[in-house]
């Protein structure tokens, strides 16, 4: 991480630097914001759709600002926990869903996520009526810390798989980032991501023109779908249906999103140096999520949630400023409407994005690392030890999640949500906990969220 001051209004580097930087947060967040819909389409067979992915993105984005007062320095991306849920929406057979096509047993998943993103509002009102200083006691650094640090360490095989389509692309990428990281002078040390893919890039079509392909034997680029596309066309929207089968099973996910939106809260306070959870306020952020996931999902959008790459990006830059996020916001939105763009755009290196994550990923552990550093949890203490390694290790360890029968439905706990339920869990049982949250023990601008 380098040394330089953070810049908390981005209007001091000037209108083009902002919009450099926007573009920056786009790319990061780009891959796989739109991997979601390419495997629902893909593998699943449900036909949810790039264009809307991309506008809902941008519009949740902005409404979680609206909500959150403009403050917190979030992307909100398409939602990876609900994958299970799109899939076994996909393989019912029985009642109403006999027969049904792949489009309208996308409408019903979508409807079931509605619900979920409505969960999100109960949350918000319990945290609103007890107070967020009552509930994050419940969620101390010792908590949280190591979740923030599983969310990392989930990711990162996705970052090895990708980047092992063409190593040399991936390797190129992450040394540029690197390298201008480190050793990169005034605007080119703020904008590693965005050099790490332009530079990357053109490695690529240097390489493909010289016959080099990836691992498996496939083109290291290919414009097919940018050729096919339209220049300017309208996002697909279709309405949501609404089934209890379907809403069982996609509802219940929101717990683990839930607790994956309260883990990257922690994390973007612990970069930025301000206490999110506290103001703004953890109901408010709820709120802007399970709005946007609603919204979303309600046009025929996936589930949206809070997005670690971008707070990857924050790290690597130091920009802090939340309207550099707006921008990317709204070029994800520009983007819903130019399917050739959005497609050339994807045509991106699986490889590029490989090299890249390798840094975003990574800074995300090394964060959870951090708020338990500088939170000075007290890991001689075998209460504390006890919690964080039941947390790591169940968040590393349920690979594949938990599955089980409620109703005949099959609902899958993702392994975060199963790492954040045991670590809540130890914390309320196991005697001894000292956490207050709130009492700085730094000097009270390092998002510190209690003393121990």
């Amino acid at each position: 991480m380098n040394n330089q001051e953070p810049v908390r209004d981005a209007r001091t580097l000037g209108v083009p630097k902002m919009l450099i930087l926007g573009l920056q947060h786009m790319f990061a967040m780009f891959g796989a914001t739109i991997l979601v819909p390419i495997i629902v389409s893909g593998a699943y067979g449900l036909p949810l759709s790039v264009q809307t992915t991309l506008f809902f993105a941008g519009i949740g984005t902005l409404f979680f600002h609206l909500c959150s007062k403009f403050k917190v320095p979030a992307f909100l991306g398409s939602s990876f926990a609900f994958l299970g849920g799109f899939e076994a929406v996909s393989k019912l057979e029985s009642g109403r869903f006999a027969g049904m096509a792949a489009a309208e047993k996308l409408q019903y998943a979508c409807g079931g996520i509605v619900v979920a993103g409505l969960l999100y509002l109960v949350l918000a009102l319990l945290v609103k009526v007890v107070g967020v200083r009552k509930v994050m006691r419940f969620l101390p650094p010792v908590v949280t810390g190591p979740i923030i640090i599983c969310i990392g360490l989930n990711l990162a095989p996705s970052a090895v798989s990708n980047a092992s389509a063409c190593w040399p692309l991936a390797l190129i990428a992450l040394a540029v980032i690197v390298v201008f990281n480190i050793w990169g002078k005034g605007m080119f040390k703020i904008i590693p991501i965005l050099l790490g893919v332009v530079v990357s890039y053109v490695a690529a079509i240097i390489m493909n023109a010289c016959g080099v392909t990836n691992a498996d034997g496939s083109a290291i680029l290919n414009f097919a779908g940018a050729a096919q596309a339209s220049i300017v066309g309208l996002p697909p929207f279709q309405i949501a249906k609404f089934d209890i089968s379907a809403i069982l099973v996609m509802a219940p996910i929101a717990i683990a999103a839930m607790m994956e939106h309260i883990g990257d809260m922690s994390a973007i306070s612990a970069t930025v140096g301000e206490n999110f959870i506290e103001d703004p306020g953890l109901h408010r952020t709820l709120i802007g999520d399970g709005i946007a996931t609603s919204l979303s999902a309600m046009f025929g959008g996936p589930a949206n949630t809070t997005y670690g790459e971008n707070t990857g990006v924050l790290v690597l830059s130091r920009v802090y400023d939340p309207n550099v996020i707006r921008l990317a916001a709204i070029y994800a939105v520009v983007l819903g409407f130019i399917p050739k763009m959005s497609e050339l755009i994807g045509s991106m290196p699986t490889a590029i994005v490989g090299g890249i994550s390798f840094m975003l990923y990574g800074m995300i552990s090394a964060i959870g690392v951090r708020n338990v550093v500088e939170n000075r949890v007290d890991f001689t203490n075998s209460r504390n030890l006890i919690i964080a390694a039941v947390i790591l290790v169940c968040g590393l360890g349920f690979s594949g999640g938990l599955t089980f029968q409620v109703g005949g439905t099959a609902i899958t706990l993702t392994s975060l949500a199963i790492a954040a339920i045991a670590g809540i869990a130890l914390n309320a049982i196991l005697p001894g906990k000292d956490y207050e949250f709130g009492s700085d023990v730094t000097d009270g601008r390092s998002g510190d969220f209690g003393r121990y």
